[in-house]
């Protein structure tokens, strides 16, 4: 889902997404503590959808997050040193890159999850 806003409102539209994905299965979503994780649009999302669970990663530790390496690598290879000249189009780059790639992750792999296909079917 791309949105030009990260708020509470957004993040319970895409946890609506997610719940219309997988009708009948529960839900663990792993989170950092960015501020639209929260809000009261996402409490009342999660309230009336309690086959969700939230593990929410502790303040302060990025290395225990495996999204951070799904970004830092994306950057790596799309962002950096880049010669796109309007941000549309990086964007479009950044989206085509997570699409296409699967990042390993060791933090996954002790819960036999081996790897984080961010935008893959």
């Amino acid at each position: 889902m791309t949105s030009e806003v990260m708020n509470s409102e957004t993040t319970a539209k895409f946890l609506e997404m997610i719940a219309q994905a997988y009708l009948d299965q529960p839900i663990l979503i792993l989170w950092d503590r960015a501020k639209w994780h929260g809000g009261s649009a996402v409490r009342e999302f999660l309230q009336a959808n309690p086959r969700f669970d939230i593990l929410k990663f502790p303040p302060g530790s990025p290395d225990l997050n495996p999204q951070e390496h799904v970004w830092k690598l994306t950057r790596e290879k799309v962002s950096h040193n880049h010669n796109m000249a309007k941000l549309p189009e990086l964007a479009q780059a950044f989206e085509a890159h997570l699409k296409k790639t699967r990042f390993k992750s060791t933090f996954l792999d002790r819960y036999r999850l081996d790897t984080i296909c961010p935008m893959l079917n």
